[in-house]
């Protein structure tokens, strides 16, 4: 039953395994249930705690179809950074209001509903040379790494050198490092469900540093009735508006490509070819679950990079996609406990998945300059400018450019030539 449900196969994992990892993935993203209501509140005529109730449940929504229909091992939930495009850019900055943002999010969940229907999106990710694959993982575990170490507090911002050391002698930062000690420790001793135990023995570690802010327990749902369905569609055929969508679709597109590559790389969830398998179910998920977070009220859904966490902790069927789904049912009447876990716990967990997604760069041909520099541009970039999506896009122009003057025009495909060109435009008009 669990294999026709889920895609769980007992030979590669088990189901306490998936349910552990589960737990573990909705751990790690969960904080995007305290950020959301946080950020949306801003906006006039959003309150909080709609917010949160749409959040949970466009979560619920997209980890239910992935675990249903795309049978993998990730979580779904209103993306960060295309929730700051939403509230920051489309509304603060260019004085649009959040009903006009949801339009667009709207639209790009319709459009990628087709894309994906059309096989466009996979096409996208088989067009990727297996090198940029590899790198694709290696970046994304430094990215994740360094949203661990900056959400503690480990790293810094510094006007003149842009990151520094926090302080790291108290406080979150001190926690985080502590909680890295004991999760690593455990980690190295293969002690089952390591990440999950090392995220609640530093949460109850940071009670008495004072770190940890005990929130409470129960508290109903709040009603979605004030943002739900709540569109502008007399500006469907503005520029603006294809503007923002056009942009929405971008960052998307490209984090979730690099989120699912990524991460199926690292779990060997791929062919021989390194081609994931069921990859146009689990983008159908993600297009279906923007599409329903825009009628919640909620900006766009897209796949968790954190989902590397279940992975890493033996998840590999939508066993895991559900019990995360379940997981985010409960918090929505437990939210005040869930809100209680600190971001100081939850960073050793990321950090260690960071190590963990370096693993495919031995892949990577390190004495072929065509192949190795534009890998390399592909992983440096995603943390240095805090976007999977940017390090695709600069590695993909890296590759079709060395390629060129290097004379290996055989190694160029029609689709990356044409995605290399739609990438500079990106950069130079948007």
């Amino acid at each position: 039953m669990l294999k026709k449900l889920f895609g769980f196969d007992p030979t590669q994992s088990t189901i306490r395994k998936e349910i552990v990892a589960g737990i573990t993935t909705f751990l790690t993203m969960s904080y995007i249930l305290a950020v959301n209501p946080s950020m949306f509140s801003q906006l006039e005529g959003m309150p909080g705690g709609a917010v949160f109730t749409s959040t949970a449940l466009a979560a619920i929504i997209g980890c239910l179809v992935m675990a249903f229909w795309g049978k993998l091992p990730f979580g779904l939930a209103p993306g960060m950074g295309l929730n700051a495009f939403f509230v920051y850019s489309v509304c603060l900055g260019m004085g649009y209001s959040w009903q006009f943002a949801l339009t667009a999010v709207l639209l790009e969940g319709f459009i990628f509903i087709i894309l994906t229907a059309t096989n466009v999106r996979e096409a996208i990710v088989n067009a990727i040379p297996l090198s940029l694959r590899n790198a694709i993982g290696a970046g994304i575990g430094l990215f994740i790494a360094f949203i661990g170490l900056s959400s503690a507090g480990v790293v810094v911002h510094d006007d003149a050198t842009l990151v520094a050391l926090g302080d790291i002698t108290s406080g979150s930062a001190l926690l985080a490092l502590i909680g890295l000690v004991i999760t690593g420790f455990m980690y190295a001793r293969n002690i089952p469900g390591a990440i999950l135990i090392g995220i609640l023995v530093t949460m109850i570690i940071g009670i008495p540093m004072g770190v940890t802010e005990f929130k409470g327990v129960l508290s109903h749902p709040k009603s979605i009735a004030p943002i739900f369905c709540q569109f502008e569609f007399e500006n469907i055929l503005t520029l603006d508006m294809l503007v923002v969508v056009f942009t929405f679709l971008f960052i998307d597109m490209f984090d979730t490509v690099g989120t699912l590559v990524g991460v199926c790389t690292k779990a060997k969830m791929v062919d021989e070819k390194g081609n994931i398998n069921r990859l146009k179910q689990a983008f159908m998920a993600d297009a279906i679950a923007t599409t329903a977070g825009a009628m919640l009220g909620t900006s766009t859904t897209t796949t968790y990079v954190e989902s590397a966490a279940g992975v890493a902790q033996g998840g590999r069927s939508g066993l895991t996609a559900f019990s995360v789904a379940m997981c985010f049912v409960v918090a929505l009447f437990f939210s005040p406990l869930f809100l209680s876990i600190p971001s100081a716990a939850t960073a050793p967990a990321l950090i260690i998945v960071g190590l963990l997604m370096m693993e495919p760069v031995v892949k990577i041909p390190w004495d072929d300059f065509s192949e190795s520099i534009p890998a390399f541009v592909c992983i440096i970039m995603m943390p240095l400018t805090y976007s999977i999506s940017n390090g695709i896009l600069l590695g993909m122009i890296a590759y079709v450019l060395m390629n060129i003057v290097c004379g290996n025009y055989k190694k160029i495909t029609i689709p990356m030539a044409i995605m290399a060109i739609l990438f500079i435009l990106k950069f130079i008009f948007i």
